[in-house]
């Protein structure tokens, strides 16, 4: 799966974790380089992935790569900040004024789904950072990748309880913690192998073939829990 890579010089966190070299050189090397190092990553997990394959692969030598980065932890940070602006600008397509929480909260479900299959290695790079066995870059890390969302959440909330629609008694912080659990698990449900049969136990072997169902009955489910009768 190829992605277009960019360079964003005006929108981009004020950490930059490539060298100014990386900018200077054409968008088709750039696209190449991340792409290769996206597959890499994604099928070997952080631990396993050599960067001199990665440069292999990607057609340049080394010490360009080095010119580039300055070590492997260098790139996997670009690789993931490429990956968090691509669901950055998926998420950006919610409205919370338009239609009410459900409708929002349905999106939000519907743009997961859709990312994971859509995006499969970026999204099993996600599933991997996830993992104990990357816990020393969970300080870099989840504050980027969950705020954005937690922060949706929370406003999509506040509306709603402002409009009569949910609780105000409800803690909105415990509440999107808890929705964005279950986004999360769906999400996950179509990469990761262990956890699509993890849903099929739940939810039946032909789950995967209707998730227009399985979208119904968790809106149902949060729906039943909140919507003030």
């Amino acid at each position: 799966m190829d992605i277009t890579i960019d360079i964003r010089n005006e929108k981009k966190s004020k950490e930059k974790f490539y060298k100014s070299t990386f900018e200077k050189i054409s968008k088709h090397r750039r696209d190449k380089i991340l792409n290769v190092a996206i597959s890499e990553f994604a099928s070997k997990g952080y631990n396993a992935t050599n960067i001199n394959i990665i440069a292999k692969q990607a057609g340049i030598s080394i010490g360009s790569m080095y010119s580039y980065f300055d070590s492997k932890e260098s790139l996997f940070l670009t690789v993931v900040d490429e990956c968090f602006y691509i669901l950055e600008k998926a998420l950006e397509e919610i409205d919370i004024n338009e239609g009410d929480f459900f409708h929002t909260f349905e999106k939000l479900l519907r743009i997961a789904k859709d990312y994971a299959i859509e995006y499969p290695e970026i999204n099993q790079i996600y599933l991997n950072i996830t993992t104990q066995s990357l816990s020393s870059f969970a300080d870099k890390l989840s504050f980027k990748l969950e705020s954005i969302t937690a922060n949706l959440y929370c406003k999509a909330i506040k509306k709603a309880r402002v409009d009569g629609i949910i609780s105000t008694d409800i803690d909105e912080k415990v509440l999107s913690f808890c929705l964005d659990n279950l986004i999360i698990m769906f999400q996950f449900s179509f990469t990761s192998d262990y956890y699509k049969e993890r849903m099929k136990v739940f939810l039946g072997r032909e789950t995967l073939d209707d998730t227009e169902k399985v979208i119904e009955g968790i809106l149902n489910f949060v729906k039943n829990a909140l919507f003030i009768r």
